[in-house]
């Protein structure tokens, strides 16, 4: 059983579509660069009817301040998802700058990988762990890649993780079984193609995953 996170909502019917099926996060994107990019406008019409209890997720890549001060003047935000190069004192930073809750992503790929995740728990609330994507990609997430799940078993981190990385309702109750993970994210797992949510997948993504509840 784990909760479930869906990110890069673009279109009121799937956030509808999130919500009713149990979803305790909803993510939502301000990067160009992504197909599932929105607008500070965008989103907060998206996330105006959120009900209390689930998590209104904001992700940013290597933001800086008047950016985040755009956005969060505009959408009311539970959470920042940082998923991109920031340091470890950037994190501290926008942490006590915006007073917000904030999640920092860390790409693995090998063993290696993972010493990040004791730095990052000093100073983020939530870290959310994801295939390191290719050298040559695009965007640092969303890109439909997993990971070498084994290399989580039997680990603990300082502070609450999610499980991201190429997960779709085939695979998503082996990854929680494996990894013990109690938060999953999905993406392009649940979309009919980049950026296009369907809402059908979204239901059986968190039915598969066994999710529901309040995300905060």
């Amino acid at each position: 059983m784990a909760q479930v996170k869906i990110c890069g909502l673009s279109q009121p019917e799937h956030v509808d579509a999130a919500i009713r099926a149990g979803a305790g996060f909803l993510g939502f994107v301000f990067f160009p660069k992504s197909p599932r990019n929105v607008s500070a406008e965008t989103a907060a019409a998206l996330t105006a009817e959120v009900p209390p209890g689930i998590a209104r997720v904001g992700l940013f890549v290597n933001p800086d301040d008047a950016l985040l001060d755009r956005v969060l003047g505009l959408v009311p935000l539970d959470i920042l998802q940082l998923h991109g190069a920031e340091t470890p004192e950037r994190v501290s930073q926008i942490r006590a700058r915006t007073g917000l809750p904030v999640m920092k992503a860390v790409g693995v790929s090998t063993p290696a990988d993972l010493d990040a995740l004791w730095d990052y728990g000093l100073v983020a609330d939530m870290l959310l762990v994801d295939a390191k994507p290719p050298p040559d990609a695009v965007l640092p997430g969303g890109n439909g890649l997993a990971f070498d799940w084994r290399l989580l078993v039997g680990r603990k981190w300082l502070k609450p993780w999610v499980l991201a990385g190429g997960l779709n309702h085939d695979n998503v109750a082996e990854a929680v079984h494996l990894t013990g993970a109690r938060i999953v994210d999905v993406s392009s797992g649940v979309e009919s193609a980049p950026g296009h949510k369907d809402a059908a997948l979204i239901r059986r993504f968190i039915a598969a995953a066994g999710g529901s509840g309040p995300g905060v």
